[in-house]
């Protein structure tokens, strides 16, 4: 069968109306260059960054017709925005300070009160530092990260341990290769789950994969305290907690009852991608949660057959938020056939691939995360008075 060709796939996507029905994606000029490796095809489509939920089913349609094409095995089809179209002296509001939005104002109730001081969370016995890693959508790779991000702090010489918050769609399970159910020790502990080196806990462990879970928020409050207070963690220097995508019920149980050391947001090279990353950043923030920085994941992809970068989805579109809004820019991740992989496969590419340059890639990220975990401990030594018996 011949090779798929850019050319057949233009062709196909003329069939795809653009916004409000008015002319095709391609003669308007929406879609970015096409790539094509391993019979799977890479673009995007430029939208407006505020009709971007809107327009999704513009992007799903993309995805669909391209599918079609003899030959192609898959497709990834992400909506950009246009900042062109954005007035260059437009204001630019800090997320801290961005209203809550309607439906979406869990947040405000963070504040601590007035006339108090917030009340101090409980720890984890054993456990050094807890580390949320974050996203505000899904899609944006935040298991993956989360899950290499804690292989290259146990590679970097720490004792770790992986929490999957994600009560909905939890996927440790299936990215480290666990099957089976924790056992139940002394009292109502349970011991955790094992695999790479890392102490692993996730609903996925408890529920059959096909169960629809429909909790409510007190459901999921308690679920994921007990999965962090009733696990025999052992002694651990960082447990990573892998949160799930958006500003809801898990994501402010862990904020507003569990002493975080602080959050690493996951985000796109992509407009809209990073407006979705402000509102996690704006959440952490109103809760009092350092943010240790942004990982910007899928920022560029490495052809297979001939080690070519190629900037499918933009570049350099997490490092600037990070500069404007004033925290760490921890690096970028590339794109590539092997982590989708090793992903799939349950064997991680840090795990797998020890001495790979994304390998090498992820450890730096760690090192980043750990050198402020130990700059907090520094800072909270000090100022902790000393007290001198002569």
């Amino acid at each position: 069968m011949a090779d798929v060709t850019k050319e057949q796939v233009l062709e196909k996507l003329k069939g795809v109306l653009g916004p409000d029905m008015d002319g095709n994606i391609v003669d308007l000029g929406l879609v970015s260059d096409v790539f094509i490796s391993d019979s799977k095809v890479y673009f995007s489509i430029t939208v407006p960054a505020e009709r971007a939920r809107e327009l999704d089913p513009l992007r799903a349609a993309a995805e669909r017709v391209v599918k079609e094409i003899p030959g192609v095995k898959g497709a990834m089809v992400a909506l950009t925005a246009d900042r062109k179209a954005t007035p260059s002296s437009a204001p630019v509001q800090r997320p801290a300070a961005a209203p809550a939005r309607a439906g979406h104002s869990h947040a405000e109730h963070a504040h601590p009160a007035p006339s108090g001081q917030r009340p101090a969370k409980a720890g984890i016995p054993g456990v050094g530092a807890i580390i949320a890693v974050a996203s505000g959508k899904g899609g944006v790779g935040k298991s993956t990260t989360s899950v290499n991000l804690a292989l290259a702090l146990k590679a970097n010489g720490l004792r770790v341990g992986i929490l999957d918050a994600d009560i909905y769609g939890p996927s440790m399970p299936r990215l480290l290769k666990i099957s089976g159910r924790p056992q139940q020790i002394e009292g109502r502990m349970i011991r955790p789950m094992e695999n790479y080196g890392l102490k692993v806990m996730s609903m996925g462990f408890l529920v059959d994969e096909e169960v629809a879970m429909i909790w409510r928020g007190p459901m999921i409050q308690s679920a994921l305290l007990q999965m962090l207070r009733e696990v025999a963690w052992g002694d651990l220097d960082v447990l990573v907690v892998d949160m799930p995508p958006g500003t809801g019920d898990a994501q402010l149980t862990m904020a507003q009852q569990v002493p975080l050391a602080g959050a690493v947001i996951v985000s796109t090279p992509q407009d809209l991608a990073l407006v979705d990353a402000r509102k996690g950043l704006a959440m952490f923030r109103k809760v009092e949660v350092p943010v240790f920085g942004i990982v910007e994941n899928m920022s560029y992809f490495i052809a297979p057959d001939t080690g070519n970068r190629y900037d499918i989805f933009g570049h350099g579109g997490a490092r600037k938020e990070a500069e404007r809004i004033g925290v760490p820019f921890l690096g970028e991740v590339p794109l590539t056939i092997g982590i989708r992989e090793t992903s799939d496969a349950g064997t991680p590419v840090v795990a797998s691939e020890p001495d790979s340059e994304i390998t090498r890639v992820y450890r730096e990220i760690a090192r980043k995360v750990w050198d402020q975990i130990l700059a907090q401990k520094a800072d909270t030594s000090r100022a902790m008075p000393n007290i001198v018996f002569e």
